[in-house]
């Protein structure tokens, strides 16, 4: 049975692949779209998709949408509270929400209150409120449904065995673009370098975190969550050809793996049909043309994101906030030339060595220690 979905997200790199497994499945239907400022894109995905609703977090890009879709019969919304409104909608079961940023917090909350699914995308969400997501995904009895594509593995991997008898997670990494050099070699690494990575085609703010495994790190975070683990249950193996997507070690040895082409859309499709699975015509693995599998140890002495993720975790409350944040300043400020790559490691652990940490922090205050990271970072004048 198919969902009738709110996409948060939809311009973005998962959100069009979402919105081309609608277009392969009668079943999905789009209640309501989302994005930030990208109307061009926003109005073609209304006029094809012809969803009620539509949302865009910037104003003046609201006002223009408006224009551009006014001889539709779609209600469209702005801003944060247009989000909230949105994402409560009865018609809807389920909201996919694959915004990149903390902005994904308060919409997953409201989707959770109103009594709906949430197919998870973003990262943030779990990585800095996870304490919190989850109580109200028990509180509420509604689902939160892995869309990345380990924890889709991991969970798909769980299926229909007793949790109880789960030992590790084996989170799998491709090791990024920049697998096997060493600092050295790093120092001078360009953006374009930065942004090439060998397996995936995604957005580059994920694919700069896949080249300093700070992806990685915040993986673990969720995963922590999403599957109720100690952080010493989750170990990370770098496995280049990124064909084993991930896999569980149970009491007695036995490990189950999750394998597949390196495509998004699968766990995309095997969220929003879960527990049914659907045919895809996308590519199949072909085994004898692969060859081989390869597994590697990740270097963290030279990719330190992960070995800070860790740390962030193990100390809790506040601190992966404050990850988080520095991270996301730290790659705006690669991507626009102003810092090296390696420095991406210096102004997470400064931000994290700053912060005093806030044992169970409430939603504003979430948002607070990432505001004050932001605040002091730029006092730094990295």
């Amino acid at each position: 049975m198919g969902r009738k979905i709110i996409l948060l997200g939809s311009t973005g790199s998962i959100g069009t692949q979402t919105l081309d497994v609608v277009r392969n499945n009668a079943d999905l239907e789009v209640i309501g779209l989302a994005a930030n400022r990208n109307t061009d894109l926003m109005e073609q995905q209304i006029r094809k998709f012809r969803p009620r609703y539509a949302a865009m977090f910037d104003p003046a890009a609201a006002a223009d949408l408006r224009g551009k879709v006014s001889d539709l019969p779609v209600k469209i919304y702005e801003g944060m509270d247009g989000l909230l409104e949105m994402v409560t909608m009865p018609e809807a079961d389920t909201v996919l929400t694959a915004v990149v940023g903390m902005i994904g917090i308060r919409p997953t909350i409201e989707a959770i209150k109103s009594g709906k699914d949430i197919a998870l995308a973003n990262k943030e969400t779990l990585v800095t409120a996870g304490h919190l997501i989850t109580q109200l995904a028990r509180e509420y009895h509604v689902q939160i449904l892995p869309v990345d594509s380990e924890h889709s593995a991991i969970f798909q991997s769980l299926n229909g065995e007793p949790k109880c008898r789960l030992e590790k997670i084996l989170l799998t990494a491709s090791g990024g673009p920049f697998r096997g050099m060493k600092r050295e070699q790093l120092e001078t690494i360009t953006v374009k370098e930065a942004l090439k990575h060998p397996n995936w085609s995604m957005g580059p703010k994920v694919t700069i975190d896949s080249a300093s495994l700070v992806n990685k790190g915040l993986e673990v975070m969720e995963a922590r969550w999403l599957f109720d683990v100690r952080l010493d249950q989750i170990q990370v193996i770098v496995q280049p050809q990124s064909i084993i997507h991930s896999m569980v070690q149970y009491c007695d040895g036995a490990v189950i793996a999750q394998l597949g082409v390196p495509d998004m859309k699968l766990p995309i499709q095997y969220a929003l049909f879960y527990p049914d699975r659907m045919p895809m015509t996308e590519d199949r693995l072909d085994f004898f043309k692969l060859g081989s599998i390869s597994f590697e140890k990740p270097d963290t002495d030279t990719f330190k994101g992960l070995d800070l993720a860790y740390q962030a975790a193990g100390i809790g409350g506040s601190m992966p906030t404050v990850f988080n944040a520095a991270n996301e300043m730290a790659v705006k400020h690669f991507l626009s030339g102003k810092i090296r790559f390696l420095e991406i490691y210096d102004m997470i652990t400064d931000a994290m060595e700053h912060h005093k940490t806030i044992a169970d922090p409430t939603v504003d205050e979430i948002l607070q220690a990432e505001a004050e990271t932001y605040e002091y970072l730029q006092s730094r004048n990295f």
